[in-house]
């Protein structure tokens, strides 16, 4: 698998894009900008259909912006000899220049109520019925015509993005239109890189504006790619010994659940840390899956050096121990077990970073709310638990997401699999992020690296099939090979 080359992932919100956007067009001709917007959508909408001639295509057109955008592209689409048919949901507030352009080029247009026979016999339908702005879902009066859409089968590109999902927060509030592509223009919008919109989504194609210079430089969402991640990698030297690599520590497992110290020491001892230091009840467990670990039974206290520390998995009801952690002064990930057990005032008044990095459940436990309203709004649930806690969090899910406590962009990390939905993963990927944390990496770094890494193996572990957290854990070199090589000097492209 070739990693991707292209630099990080931004995106912007809805008033930050459209600050943008007002400025940009201060300095281009009157409709110079939706006509660039125009243009990369019908050249899209032309790749997936493959032979433009001859093809049937569906404007689901609204009163926005992107309706005018639909029309300028089904507009160039018709010139080249599809038949092209609009569908106003708005017929008094459609954009005027869109539709002369359209009906110009031989498009025809009807209205909401007579579109189930255009959609039956569809080729492509564009989704331009609600731009960046919408909230709350589609408005009644759409929503029949989203599931005529659906019941079609023919592919949809939602422009910009998809009808009834929410740009700044991912959120779907009702109903939405999928879409197999989206075409957005500019910038990435949060929307599209966090669930459960992005599932509505597809693939997403971005489309250059110009509106990169108007754009502030810190983003409020980054989604990492294999060279960002390839500059995070700690890289030994020369001189480099296993204490100069830094040693991290595993305070992990019970005599019930054993095997949360194994996965966390194995993912620990690929995670470029030089040495792993365990202290536990399952030492002999540790030391017979993985003889180089550094036993102890003594507590954390009196197991020696270390510069970073696990607490969590599979402790149980251990809460000395993971106090005895958390006073420790150097950085923490704590998890599974360890969530549940850490003082909450303890965690604030650290001064060392803390890394957290519960799922759902654990989140929507630790917040006080259903594990529903975590799912259906993570990014506003990873942001107020960081600043709950003081502490970055790392928050699991089909979304990964890491925020820091001071605010600023908030990590989504673009890899992985629903096959890493297995029991033991979570133990894998803190022991991998707690020695990144050990080898130097910031909380924020070692949980964006530690998580694309963790969903890197999790793709190769199962390759389309089931596969267990020890399967993941193997992948990690892997992973990590492929993210170093595919950032190396002669493989960029």
């Amino acid at each position: 698998m070739q990693g991707r080359l292209d630099g990080m992932r931004n995106a912007y919100s809805v008033e930050t894009v459209r600050t943008a956007e007002r400025a940009l067009m201060a300095r281009l001709p009157d409709g110079a900008l939706m006509q660039r917007a125009a243009a990369g959508l019908a050249a899209a909408c032309a790749d997936l259909l493959g032979r433009v001639y001859g093809r049937r295509v569906v404007l689901l057109v609204g009163s926005g912006d992107n309706g005018g955008d639909a029309l300028y592209a089904g507009a160039r689409l018709a010139r080249r000899g599809a038949g092209v048919t609009a569908v106003l949901l708005a017929p008094g507030r459609t954009h005027p220049g869109g539709l002369a352009a359209l009906r110009r080029a031989g498009g025809t247009v009807t209205g909401a109520e007579a579109a189930g026979a255009p959609l039956d016999r569809a080729d492509l339908v564009v989704d331009g019925v609600v731009g960046i702005g919408g909230k709350g879902g589609l408005r009644p009066e759409a929503v029949p015509l989203a599931e005529r859409v659906a019941r079609s089968g023919a592919p949809v590109v939602a422009v910009d993005l998809p009808s009834g999902v929410e740009a700044d927060t991912g959120e779907v509030r009702g109903a939405a239109v999928r879409a197999d592509v989206t075409v957005t223009f500019g910038t990435h919008k949060p929307g599209l890189l966090i669930d459960p919109a992005r599932e509505y989504a597809g693939t997403v194609r971005l489309v250059d504006i110009g509106l990169g210079a108007h754009l502030p430089a810190e983003p409020e969402i980054q989604a990492l790619q294999h060279a960002d991640v390839a500059a995070l990698l700690p890289r030994p030297a020369a001189e480099s010994d296993k204490y100069r690599r830094g040693v991290v520590g595993i305070a992990a497992g019970s005599a019930r659940y054993p095997g949360a110290a194994v996965l966390a020491v194995s993912g620990a001892l690929r995670g470029g840390a030089g040495a792993v230091r365990y202290v536990g009840p399952a030492g002999q467990a540790v030391i017979a899956r993985f003889p180089e670990t550094l036993v102890s039974d003594r507590g954390p206290r009196e197991a020696g050096r270390v510069q970073a520390w696990v607490v969590g998995p599979g402790a149980g009801e251990d809460a000395a121990t993971v106090a005895e952690v958390l006073a420790a002064d150097v950085p923490v990930l704590v998890d599974a077990d360890g969530l549940r057990l850490a003082d909450r005032a303890a965690v604030r008044a650290r001064t060392a970073p803390t890394l957290m990095t519960p799922h759902a459940g654990e989140a929507a436990a630790l917040l006080g709310v259903a594990r529903e309203e975590v799912e259906s709004a993570r990014l506003s649930a990873v942001r107020e638990l960081a600043a709950a806690y003081r502490a970055t969090v790392l928050l699991k899910g089909s979304t990964t997401l890491v925020a820091g406590p001071d605010g600023g962009p908030v990590r989504v990390n673009p890899t992985g699999t629903p096959y890493l939905a297995t029991a033991g993963s979570g133990d894998v990927l803190s022991g991998l992020a707690g020695s990144l944390l050990a080898a130097g990496l910031s909380a924020a770094d070692a949980g964006s690296a530690g998580a694309y890494l963790h969903g890197l193996a999790g793709r190769f572990a199962s390759d389309g099939a089931p596969a267990g957290a020890h399967d993941v854990a193997e992948a990690l070199p892997r992973a990590w090979r492929d993210v170093r090589d595919a950032a190396a000097p002669g493989r960029l492209r």
